[in-house]
C-alpha cells in the first residue's frame, strides 16, 4: 500500500497516534510527511522518547495533546526545538510520564488490563504534577481520570507502596522497520524499543519498511520476527523511510541535516520554509529523498559489520 492510501484510511483528524521508534532511531519519517502534507490535525500523540517525527507534527501545528516521557534530537537536540517552543508558549497540552511508566502503559494496553503498578516515579514529583487537570479530564474521555495513582501494595507485609499508570490504547501506530511482508508479518533488526508494546496496544497499525520480503523468508527464522500479520493493517515499502534519524544496518541518521534542523526550527519563518521545501513540495517521500540526494544517502549506509556508517565517512 502506498504511504498516501494507508494515512487516508487509518489517521483521521483528531486521532491518538503512537509513533515508534527511539529518539533519533527508526522514526516513521515517511508516514508522517504524509500525515502533513494531508493535513490531519487536532492530532493526540502518545509516545516515550519522541524525536524528528514528533517535532515535525508539532511545528505543523498538527498535534493537540501529547502524551511524552522525553523529546529530544539526542545531543543534536537535547529538547526538540519545536516541542519545546510550543509547550513554552502554551499553544500544546502536555502530560510527562517516566519512559518505564510509558512503556507500562502500552503494555497494559496490549494486555487488556486497565493499568499496570510500578515502583517508577516514587520520590519524585512526576506523580504530583499534571499536565492535564482534573475538569479537563472530565470533558476529555481520551485522557485517564487521573494521571497516575500511589495505592499501598496490597500483598505486602510491610508498608510499600506502589505506583499505578492508566492503559492507553492508541487509534493507530506508525513504526519503521527493517523488513517486512505484505501480509503485515513484521520483524524489527536490533533494538525493538517500546514498538512492539505499541502496536499490540492500538486498534490500527500502519508498518514501513526498508525492504519488502516473502512471507516464506520471515518463516525461515519466525523467533526473529516482531508483530505477526494479524495486527498489522497496512505495509509500506520505503527505503530510508526513518531519514534523517537512524535504521541499524541500514543507515546512520544524518547528522549534518539534523544540524541545520535545529538551526532552522529556531526560526518560524525558516521552520515553514522547511516543510514547504522538503514536506509539503514534495508530493512522494521519493521526492524528499531526492532533494537530500543520492551522494549524502550513499555516505549515510550501514557498515555490514557495524550496523550502522562509520563516523569517518559521515
Amino acid at each position: 500500500m502506498s504511504a498516501s492510501n494507508a494515512v487516508r484510511e487509518f489517521v483521521h483528524p483528531g486521532a491518538c497516534i503512537s509513533i515508534g521508534g527511539f529518539t533519533i532511531n527508526r522514526n516513521p519519517m515517511a508516514l508522517v510527511h504524509e500525515i502533513i502534507r494531508q493535513r490531519i490535525g487536532q492530532l493526540h500523540l502518545v509516545m516515550h522518547s519522541g524525536s524528528q517525527a514528533m517535532d515535525l507534527l508539532v511545528g505543523a501545528g498538527l498535534v493537540d495533546l501529547l502524551e511524552i516521557a522525553y523529546g529530544a534530537n539526542g545531543r543534536l537536540a537535547p529538547t526538540c526545538v519545536r516541542f519545546r517552543r510550543a509547550v513554552q508558549e502554551g499553544t500544546l497540552r502536555i502530560e510527562d510520564y517516566s519512559n518505564y511508566q510509558m512503556t507500562l502503559r502500552f503494555m497494559a494496553g496490549a494486555m487488556g488490563a486497565p493499568f499496570l503498578p510500578t515502583y517508577s516515579g516514587l520520590g519524585s514529583d512526576i506523580i504530583e504534577k499534571w499536565g492535564f487537570d482534573s475538569r479537563f479530564r472530565e470533558r476529555t474521555p481520551e485522557i485517564p481520570l487521573r494521571k497516575a495513582v500511589v495505592v499501598e501494595d496490597p500483598f505486602s507485609r510491610e508498608e510499600q507502596h506502589v505506583v499505578l499508570v492508566p492503559a492507553v490504547n492508541p487509534d493507530v501506530t506508525i513504526i519503521h522497520v527493517q523488513k517486512a511482508a505484505e501480509d503485515g508479518t513484521t520483524r524489527i533488526e536490533g533494538l525493538t524499543f517500546a514498538d512492539i508494546e505499541q502496536a499490540r496496544a492500538s486498534k490500527h497499525v500502519i508498518v514501513s519498511c526498508e525492504e519488502l520480503v516473502s512471507p516464506d523468508e520471515l518463516r525461515q527464522d519466525p523467533w526473529c520476527n516482531s508483530l505477526p500479520h494479524v495486527i498489522v493493517d497496512a505495509v509500506v515499502h520505503q527505503p530510508f523511510g526513518a531519514h534523517p534519524t537512524a535504521c541499524y544496518r541500514y543507515y546512520d541518521y544524518d547528522m549534518k541535516h539534523l544540524e541545520e534542523y535545529r538551526e532552522i526550527a529556531a526560526d518560524d519563518e525558516r521552520f515553514r520554509d522547511y516543510l514547504e521545501h522538503y514536506v509539503l513540495g514534495a508530493h512522494a517521500f521519493d521526492e524528499y529523498l531526492r532533494l537530500i540526494g543520492d551522494e549524502q544517502l550513499d555516505r549515510l549506509r550501514a557498515s555490514l559489520g557495524l550496523g550502522y556508517a562509520r563516523r569517518d565517512l559521515l
